[in-house]
């Protein structure tokens, strides 16, 4: 199971406050940070049992043990390691929350799989920082299924949440995979594929990192989310998408609310150039200053840096920019 998981389970869920929960309360103190009580865990008259509140760890003397939270709970209600952590999972208010587990544990997979490291790094991704403000994650596939249940989460909502085909395999097997909004965006890492993106069943929803980027009085408008990880390598962090060339209602209607400076950079292809004209223009017409910056070739904002483009070529870009 990820380490990254378990510490973050525990975390959330102190041993004193477990403890108090089902009722135990210390009998004394000892300087800030260490309290004991009887033993929950065998039958005693005089305190043997002592909690390191800081650690979150607990130790008896009487007894002899000791550990952390699941290993408390394992011994407390005679649960197996996988049982412990359903349990204790569903003392958290509002349960598992069964996208921030997966993302998680597909960041924990990306560095063990040189093949994700290696695209990523092909399409000039390669900041740590930028990996982990856009947790971005890999998922090599053949064990989502099995880690999501041991955390208790039924294969049904797997499914329902497009998470799993309807065989019960890894919908994202072998791509690098972002969070976005409520849902993931999957890249394939293999250049043959015949469907290389992959959104699940549910919306795509505003655009990404909306609630960062609301405030700003400029925004970069970009396709994609590997175009907005190079910009924000690059520096220029007020990127975003919409993950495509039109945007939906809910990302129109957060674009043009308020007044801003919105920057296209859409795709140099055809395709990309005709979508940003015609955004452009219906921006304008809402009353939002456009500029359209100039992608040399067929590039886009990902493959112009990962080609060797520096940041201030970029900003030569944006000052050659127009409406």
């Amino acid at each position: 199971m990820d380490r990254l998981f378990l510490d973050r389970l525990k975390h959330r869920i102190g041993l004193l406050d477990y403890l108090r929960h089902h009722g135990w309360e210390p009998s004394q103190q000892s300087g800030d940070a260490e309290v004991a009580g009887l033993c929950p865990l065998h039958s005693e008259t005089k305190p043997s049992f002592w909690i390191h509140t800081r650690k979150n760890l607990f130790y008896c003397h009487g007894c002899g043990s000791g550990g952390d939270l699941i290993r408390l709970a394992q011994l407390h209600r005679g649960y197996s390691f996988p049982q412990a952590i359903v349990y204790l999972r569903s003392q958290l208010e509002g349960g598992g929350d069964i996208a921030g587990d997966t993302i998680a544990f597909y960041r924990a997979q990306l560095h063990r799989w040189p093949e994700a490291m290696q695209y990523l790094a092909s399409r000039g991704i390669h900041s740590p920082a930028v990996l982990d403000a856009m947790q971005i994650g890999y998922a090599p596939g053949a064990c989502l299924r099995q880690h999501l249940q041991q955390l208790g989460y039924p294969f049904e909502q797997m499914r329902s949440t497009g998470l799993l085909d309807r065989h019960g395999r890894d919908a994202f097997y072998r791509r690098i995979v972002f969070p976005f909004g409520a849902t993931f965006y999957g890249r394939n890492i293999d250049s043959a594929a015949t469907a290389p993106h992959r959104f699940p069943q549910a919306a795509k929803g505003g655009l990404y990192r909306w609630d960062r980027l609301q405030p700003a009085p400029a925004i970069i408008l970009v396709e994609g989310l590997f175009d907005v990880a190079a910009l924000w390598q690059a520096g220029f962090e007020h990127a975003t998408c919409g993950g495509g060339a039109h945007l939906n209602r809910t990302q129109w209607e957060q674009l043009t609310a308020g007044s801003r400076t919105v920057w296209i950079a859409l795709d140099g292809d055809a395709a990309g150039q005709q979508a940003a004209a015609r955004l452009s223009a219906r921006l304008q017409a809402s009353g939002q200053r456009v500029r359209r910056i100039p992608l040399p070739g067929a590039h886009d904002p990902a493959s112009y840096f990962a080609a060797g483009a520096s940041p201030a070529q970029w900003r030569h870009l944006m000052e050659l920019a127009r409406p």
